[in-house]
């Protein structure tokens, strides 16, 4: 007989966690009955055709009486679906969804998932989650390893995130893009919401200095957000009809393939997905080396699959004025990617040679086995 899985999410807006959310499902289904709980439907921006998704309608509440009041409605539901549906596990994704598995935890396997190091900002969130947890999912070695030496937990596993190539190749010859440019030669990409931890203010004064010397270069952000400031300072670097802010895409992919270079600035990042996409797609990758993440995909034993540049500052800078040196060294990296064919070949194969080292195959086979325990 087959176990019954429940994946537990907020939204299934654009973000990381959430398109693991979706691919854990549909990667499951021949394996175990999955049902997926979210708080909210606002702005859907995967495909959940054929999966089994209960929106119980308990979206964000401002005031801190309302979100406490929230946990409890939120955590008094999925108790409740828990014992109705009969569920053996339930894996969340994310802290405000690992609060309510942990609040609403019964007979069931508790998985809570660990998908940022910024979730290892709360001690005492983590603390409590190690002692309630069954099994503590997460994106990354450094993450599990600190989890173990910190909170004295053995049951931390790092998963990486599925990544299923052939579809995501397949999803970005789907469509014709539009663009604000006729030459597409030299575009440089970055992916993700609007939010502070994404560093888009160094990547656009990086920008401004690269556009300098490669008078072709255009740069192009895909995620969720209105980006006025970040278009501001564009306007003030002058490189406003150079930058193109794309929305949120529900199939970014199109996108991600017409860059010559993938940028990620981040200060913060899990696991980011959309390098290890970029790279599938054959783009070359640079990224700062924040705690986790981009050295566990960049870096093998000897072997480098794209370029690591020191972690950037977190003070957002918005003054056009001030170049850093951390940026005009981003830049540099990023004119070398474009105008070195020799260094662009070299990480395009290397880009592709690490890709197939996330498959969806070693995903299902941990996911099975933990499962079927």
């Amino acid at each position: 007989m087959k176990k019954k899985v429940m994946l537990i999410v907020p939204m299934l807006h654009q973000g990381g966690f959430e398109r693991v959310c979706v691919a854990t499902a549909r990667l499951l289904e021949p394996y175990a009955d999955v049902y997926i709980v979210i708080f909210d439907s606002k702005d859907i921006a995967y495909d959940i055709k054929g999966l089994n998704v209960t929106d119980l309608h308990l979206g964000v509440k401002e005031g801190k009486i309302g979100k406490i009041l929230n946990v409890v409605k939120r955590s008094y539901a999925v108790k409740k679906l828990k014992k109705d549906w009969g569920i053996d596990i339930a894996y969340s994704f994310g802290s405000s969804a690992n609060i309510v598995n942990v609040f609403s935890k019964s007979a069931e396997e508790v998985w809570t998932g660990i998908r940022s190091y910024m979730d290892m900002g709360n001690p005492r969130l983590i603390r409590w989650f190690s002692k309630k947890s069954d099994r503590i999912l997460c994106c990354s070695k450094r993450i599990e390893e600190e989890i173990a030496s910190k909170y004295h937990y053995r049951n931390a596993v790092t998963l990486y995130n599925p990544l299923d190539v052939e579809t995501l190749k397949k999803n970005a010859d789907e469509e014709e893009i539009r663009l604000p440019w006729e030459d597409r030669s030299n575009i440089i990409v970055s992916m993700g919401r609007e939010d502070d931890v994404k560093g888009f203010w160094h990547l656009l004064k990086s920008f401004s200095l690269v556009r300098k010397e490669v008078p072709d270069a255009k740069l192009m952000i895909v995620g969720d957000g209105e980006f006025e400031e970040y278009r501001e300072l564009a306007k003030e670097l002058g490189v406003a009809d150079d930058v193109y802010f794309t929305g949120v895409k529900k199939n970014p992919f199109p996108y991600l393939k017409a860059a010559k270079v993938y940028a990620l600035t981040s200060y913060h990042e899990g696991f980011p997905n959309a390098l290890i996409e970029a790279m599938a797609l054959e783009v070359p990758v640079i990224a700062t080396d924040c705690l986790t993440g981009p050295r566990e995909i960049l870096r093998k034993g000897d072997m480098a699959y794209g370029i690591l540049i020191p972690n950037m500052s977190p003070e957002k800078n918005l003054k056009a004025v001030e170049i850093s040196g951390e940026e005009i060294n981003l830049a540099d990296e990023m004119k070398r990617m474009l105008t070195d064919k020799e260094h662009h070949e070299h990480y395009r194969k290397a880009a592709i040679e690490r890709a197939g080292d996330f498959s969806d195959a070693y995903y299902v086979e941990c996911m099975r086995k933990w499962v079927g325990e």
